[in-house]
C-alpha cells in the first residue's frame, strides 16, 4: 500500500485544527511572497489553519537571532541548507523522522534530495527538513529553431559538446554566450560551472569534502575541474566577446545574442531561471524558439549528476497543527499553485508535469525529480566568507587576468 505523510494531515482536513495559527519565516518577499501565499490558500481554506509567513531580505541574520534567542517561528524556509545545518548541530531543529512517515519521504523524494535533507545533530543524523521548491542548474540553453535549421545535434557527452563547439567555431560563428557580472555578487556564474564540472570529474564524497573545506581549492580535483572550464572560457574563438568580455557582461544579458538573427552565440549554461531574462517575445516560445539540453557527463564513473538549489522547510516547534503543515509541505500539492503560476519547480514525485505552463520547464522538473545523483550549489553551502566572498572574487580576478590560477586557488 502507498505510504502517506502522517495522521495530523488527515486530521487537519477533518477540521481538527481549525482556528489555529502556524508561523513561518523565510526569504520570500514581493512577488515570491505573493505566489507562496496564493499557493497555500486552498490548504488554509480547507483546514482552517492560518499559515502566517513573514519574509525578509535580511532573512539569514534575522532568523539566527530568533532561533538562538529561543523564539523561533514554527517552520522556517531555508534557501541555503548550510545555515540550517548549523542549527541542527546545536539541537535546535525537530527531527522530521518523528513527524512524517519515513516511508512516505522515501516514496515522494529521490534519494539525492533525502540525502541533502539529512544532517548531523548532537545525537546523530536527523531528517532536518523537507524540500518545497527546487531549481536546476545543469542546463545548457540554445536557440532551438536556428539550431535545428543549422543541422546541429544535441550532444550527450562532454566530448560531443566540445566537438559541437568546434563545429560552430569552424562555421564562422561563436559557440558560447558567457557573462558573470552581477554587482556585488559578480563571479557566482563561474562558481556554478566549477561545481557542475566537479560533480562530473570526481566523487560525490569529494564534492562534499570540498564544500566542507576538507578538500582544498588547490587540490588536483579542483584544478582538474578548472581545466575543463578554461578550455572553453579562455578560447576567444569560443566565447562571444572573448575572455575579456566575461567579467563585464551582466549574467542576465549574456544569453540575449542567442536570439539575434542570425545568432551571435549558440550555447549558454545557466539555471532554469535564466529564461525569465530572455527577450519577452522569445519567452512565449518555449520549446520552439529555445530549449535546453542536460550538461553532458564527463567521466562515466560519476554518472549523470544534477546541480541545483532549492528551499528546505524545517520545523522548530512541535504541535499537532505544525505537524500537519510540515506534512503538507512534503506533498506536491503544496507547491502546485506556484508551479502553475510560474517560478517554481516541485521536487515531489507526486507532482505532475502537466502543472507546468510550458514543456521546457516540465523537462527541467523531470530532470530534477529523476536525477541519478543531486548536489546543492556548492557556494551556497560554503561559509559566506568563502562561498559568497573569496570564491566569487578569486574566480572573477582569474578570468579578468589580474591573478593567475595558483593565486586564485590559494
Amino acid at each position: 500500500a502507498a505510504a502517506e505523510p502522517g495522521q495530523e494531515l488527515k486530521d487537519a482536513y477533518d477540521g481538527a485544527y481549525e482556528g489555529t495559527v502556524v508561523t513561518m519565516a523565510g526569504p520570500f518577499t514581493d512577488a515570491d511572497a505573493v505566489k507562496f501565499d496564493e499557493s497555500i490558500l486552498a490548504f488554509e481554506e480547507a483546514t482552517g489553519i492560518d499559515i502566517q509567513y513573514e519574509g525578509s531580505k535580511e532573512f539569514e541574520a534575522a532568523i539566527t537571532i530568533r532561533v538562538d534567542g529561543g523564539d523561533p517561528p514554527d517552520i522556517v524556509d531555508f534557501p541555503q541548507p548550510g545555515l540550517l545545518a548549523n542549527m541542527v548541530k546545536k539541537g535546535q531543529v525537530v527531527d522530521l523522522n518523528t513527524v512524517i512517515d519515513p516511508a512516505w519521504l522515501k516514496q515522494n523524494y529521490s534519494a539525492g534530495w533525502l540525502e541533502m535533507g539529512t544532517m548531523e545533530g548532537p545525537d546523530g543524523p536527523i531528517t532536518a527538513g523537507v524540500w518545497g521548491r527546487a531549481n536546476g542548474k545543469s542546463t545548457v540553453w540554445y536557440p532551438k529553431a536556428e539550431f535545428d535549421a543549422a543541422g546541429y545535434q544535441v550532444p550527450t557527452t562532454w566530448d560531443e559538446m566540445l566537438a559541437l563547439t568546434e563545429l560552430i567555431a569552424n562555421d564562422g560563428d561563436t559557440p558560447w554566450c558567457i557573462g558573470i557580472e552581477s554587482g556585488a555578487a559578480t563571479g557566482w556564474a563561474l562558481t556554478d560551472w566549477v561545481e557542475d564540472v566537479m560533480l562530473r570529474t570526481t566523487s560525490l564524497e569529494n564534492y562534499d569534502k570540498w564544500v566542507r573545506g576538507e578538500l582544498k581549492f588547490d587540490s588536483p580535483e579542483v584544478r582538474n575541474a578548472m581545466a575543463y572550464v578554461t578550455d572553453i572560457w579562455f578560447n576567444d574563438d569560443y566565447v562571444y566577446g572573448g575572455r575579456a568580455s566575461i567579467p563585464t557582461t551582466f549574467f542576465g544579458d549574456a544569453p540575449t545574442p542567442m536570439f539575434d538573427t542570425p545568432p551571435k552565440c549558440w550555447l549558454h549554461r545557466q539555471g532554469n531561471f535564466i529564461s525569465s531574462f530572455f527577450p519577452e517575445d522569445i519567452q512565449a516560445q518555449a520549446g520552439t524558439a529555445f530549449d535546453f539540453f542536460y550538461l553532458p557527463p564527463i567521466d562515466p564513473a560519476y554518472g549523470k549528476p544534477v546541480l541545483g538549489a532549492g528551499d528546505i522547510y524545517a520545523m522548530f516547534n512541535d504541535r499537532p497543527e505544525v505537524r500537519a503543515v510540515i506534512q503538507y509541505f512534503s506533498t506536491g500539492e503544496s507547491v502546485k499553485g506556484w508551479v502553475e503560476a510560474g517560478g517554481a519547480i516541485s521536487p515531489h514525485k507526486d507532482s505532475s508535469l502537466d502543472w507546468y505552463a510550458d514543456p521546457v520547464t516540465a523537462k527541467v522538473a523531470d530532470m530534477l525529480i529523476n536525477a541519478e545523483s543531486f548536489r546543492f550549489d556548492g557556494s551556497d553551502l560554503m561559509p559566506g566568507a568563502v562561498g559568497a566572498g573569496s570564491f566569487w572574487k578569486s574566480m572573477t580576478d582569474f578570468v579578468s587576468g589580474s591573478v593567475d590560477l595558483d593565486t586564485a586557488l590559494q
